[in-house]
């Protein structure tokens, strides 16, 4: 690499560096720091529990993001020193490519960490995949998908709860619902929310054939106490049965499962994890009441369809992003033309690419949330 070479790198960082630092009053974010640290130390703080979680929650959102911009901080000034040793030290060019990724990597995904200001972008995620039409194929196809949001999370160190699975007919999955909990979890994840595509040599063909299968994958904030949503008893149905869940894991064999339908919306959420109907029924009516929190939210007949498990809207011309195993490999989100011929290390969790291209096009007021 050429000093101008290196000139360009290092001043193509320092852009990218610059922005990311002026996104946030680092001033401003110290002084709201220790307020909320004061305010922890009074001798009443713990008396009213519930506003005492809130305020240290809010104070260790607030720290987190002020260590990630001190370490890079910390890391463009030790890129800086690098930069200017190699002016006269070329055998220093490997530390600074090094250096260089690092500044990059940690910019960009702080960059958009920085932009999720949306008041649900903080909260934990529930998701929900459904199989379209297409029985055996689409329900191998959701069971799939599944997989690939587990091992994000893994990935990501998010907390993982199954609530509720379907098992599907002689593969596959019916339904499932689950959680991941974490920092930012649904401000990620939002990203995900549509329908999606896969293009494949079936193994349930014996002729081999070329299928296409489509999956709706859903995703909702874990909303919190602080957002109340009324529900009125007479609106839901409410069944219990027996629950059944994927094999080799522990499933709850007694009649402790429930389903609740809002029948004004149609809204159907079940919870079969725990052994207790009350738990169940309570972590569904959780869930369902952050359906109907978005549902309000959105305003929109179009949007409000969205979230109902409505195979028909799982189908063609609908898909966010197609995954094509066969006559080639790749996998292209068709909001934002992200693609990758890595099939199989996206199914692996490797998705991040795709949800930061998503969230930067959000930013730009292309697509709506």
């Amino acid at each position: 690499m050429q000093n101008s070479d290196v000139k360009q790198a290092f001043k193509e960082i320092t852009k990218l560096y610059e922005e990311v630092i002026s996104m946030t009053d680092l001033t401003s974010l110290a002084k709201e720091i220790k307020k909320l640290d004061q305010l922890t130390c009074d001798q009443g703080f713990w008396h009213d529990s519930e506003n005492a979680q809130k305020i240290v929650k809010r104070l260790k959102g607030f720290k987190n993001k002020q260590t990630k911009i001190n370490e890079l901080i910390n890391l463009y000034e030790e890129l800086q020193l690098v930069y200017e040793f190699m002016l006269t030290e070329e055998d220093m060019l490997n530390e600074f490519n090094e250096l260089s990724k690092k500044v990059k990597k940690q910019a960009e995904e702080l960059s958009i960490e920085l932009l999720l200001v949306d008041e649900n972008d903080k909260l934990n995620a529930i998701i929900e995949i459904h199989p379209g039409a297409g029985g055996t194929e689409s329900q191998d196809w959701a069971e799939m998908l599944f997989r690939m949001y587990k091992r994000y999370g893994e990935l990501e160190n998010y907390d993982f709860e199954l609530l509720d699975y379907q098992n599907g007919d002689e593969a596959g999955l019916k339904s499932v619902t689950f959680t991941l909990r974490g920092e930012y979890a649904y401000g990620y994840l939002k990203a995900e929310n549509g329908v999606h595509r896969l293009v494949r040599l079936s193994p349930f063909d014996s002729g081999g054939r070329r299928h296409t299968s489509f999956a709706g994958v859903i995703v909702i904030p874990e909303i919190d106490d602080s957002i109340d949503v009324e529900i009125n008893e007479k609106d839901l149905k409410i069944d219990t049965f027996r629950s059944s869940g994927a094999g080799g894991q522990s499933v709850n064999t007694t009649d402790s499962a429930v389903r609740i339908t809002h029948l004004p919306t149609k809204l159907v959420v079940s919870v079969q994890n725990e052994r207790s109907q009350f738990k169940n029924r309570d972590k569904a009516l959780k869930i369902l009441k952050a359906k109907l929190y978005q549902l309000e939210k959105a305003k929109k007949q179009a949007e409000m369809s969205s979230y109902r498990s409505d195979n028909s809207l799982i189908s063609f011309g609908s898909q966010i992003r197609s995954y094509v195993m066969h006559p080639y490999s790749m996998v292209k989100d068709h909001r934002t033309n992200q693609e990758t011929s890595q099939v199989n290390k996206v199914l692996d969790g490797d998705i991040k690419a795709f949800i930061y291209s998503y969230l930067k096009l959000l930013t730009r007021g292309e697509e709506g949330c």
